[in-house]
């Protein structure tokens, strides 16, 4: 067995505190190597999948590498799932393809592309509002805002919650080295989540709207479901477009000639863009997942019970896959990126969404700002989950 020391520690919380620049070239020499490397001990230790090949196939054979034992690294207690309630992401079939029939109603392209003029009318108020007040970061607000008001207006949260919300989100999605507080006031920001949206859902009960709320809640889902799915939301449908949002305008300042191709033709190279970021940024950068029986990956046996993690910012990176992984490159064909997942099941429901939010901001930005950059390197928050900008100071 392949073994390892600091810093080639993934299982350390300290490793993600390094520079990304040293955790890239981490992942490199892991990728170099002819089979997974474990990590960890002997109870919360897993198997590093780092190539791309290994992710899709993990990602693509739902029944060997199962969810249901939880995805996140490290696992919450089981009793926080039991009060809680079980994401969309811990489940297997059938539960959660019974799920994601109903949910992915609401994120077909024919649905996205109906609220486009209300994703372009809440673009053109972000940035009347950024020339208005002129603020300094632009993860609150620009990167932020957008995904939140959007999954807000999806969801039917009433305007009077959102304050409440949004603090909330900003207390659950707090993270140490990549890890929930727990117990803490996560849980309690979650407890309160999970209320608002009982509250909603009791009120759609009695009079439906137009809402994925409604939806679900006379789809037979209880509130503490309701509560698990928005909780969800909140992080796949706005931490994920936030972080991309946030890294493409880094990104566009760094690379000063993609930035110049993109403002040529922006609805030539705007698709390449968006895929190009969320390839480059990884903003999801790992899921767990554990082997339901004896298996071989790529010549590697695995044991029933073992875990594996899935290493997308890794995969994202593959010298096997991408030509020059390392740069940014807005013409990059093709660009089969697993920023999204690595296909199957658990592929994100909300990918068109995520590209229309993130093609129809930066068309505002650049159209109605077109000097804007970030003013200065991003404050990253250390996490081994995702590859969060906490804030990005900018200037237009």
């Amino acid at each position: 067995m392949v073994t390892t020391t600091r810093p080639l520690d993934l299982a350390d919380p300290g490793f993600w505190r390094l520079p990304e620049e040293e955790r890239l070239e981490a992942f490199r020499v892991l990728r170099s190597l002819d089979q997974p490397v474990r990590f960890g001990d002997a109870v919360n230790g897993f198997h590093a999948l780092v190539r791309h090949r290994d992710v899709v196939e993990a990602s693509r054979n739902p029944k060997i590498f199962i969810s249901g034992t939880g995805v996140t690294t490290p696992r919450p207690p089981r009793w926080v799932r039991t009060v809680f309630g079980d994401s969309m992401v811990n489940l297997d079939d059938p539960r959660h393809g019974r799920l994601r029939a109903v949910v992915s109603k609401a994120f077909t392209p024919r649905v996205v592309g109906r609220i486009a003029s209300d994703v372009e009318r809440l673009a053109t108020r972000i940035a009347d509002d950024v020339i208005a007040a002129r603020p300094g970061d632009f993860v609150s607000a620009v990167a932020g805002r957008m995904p939140f008001e959007v999954i807000c207006d999806m969801m039917g949260i009433p305007a009077a919650y959102r304050p409440e919300v949004l603090a909330q989100v900003n207390h659950s999605t707090e993270r140490t080295g990549g890890r929930l507080r727990v117990p803490g006031k996560n849980l309690r920001a979650l407890a309160r989540l999970h209320h608002v949206v009982g509250k909603v859902a009791r009120e759609r009960r009695r009079k439906p709207a137009d809402d994925l709320i409604s939806a679900l809640a006379n789809a037979g889902l209880n509130s503490r479901e309701l509560g698990s799915f928005f909780s969800l939301l909140l992080v796949a449908g706005v931490e994920t477009t936030r972080n991309t949002i946030a890294h493409g305008l880094h990104l566009l300042t760094s690379f000063e000639s993609q930035r110049e191709l993109l403002v040529s033709d922006f609805e030539k190279h705007a698709a390449g863009f968006v895929e190009e970021v969320v390839r480059y940024s990884s903003p999801i950068i790992q899921f767990r997942r554990t082997v339901a029986t004896d298996y071989d990956l790529n010549g590697y046996r695995l044991h029933a019970g073992d875990d594996v993690v899935l290493f997308y910012t890794s995969a994202n990176r593959d010298e096997t896959v991408f030509d020059a992984p390392d740069t940014f490159d807005i013409t990059r064909k093709p660009n089969p990126h697993v920023g999204f997942g690595g296909g199957g099941p658990h592929f994100c429901l909300g990918t068109s969404l995520a590209r229309q939010e993130v093609t129809v901001l930066f068309r505002e930005l650049l159209t109605r700002m077109p000097a804007i950059r970030s003013a200065g390197r991003p404050s990253l928050a250390p996490s081994s989950f995702d590859n969060r900008i906490a804030r990005l100071p900018f200037t237009f």
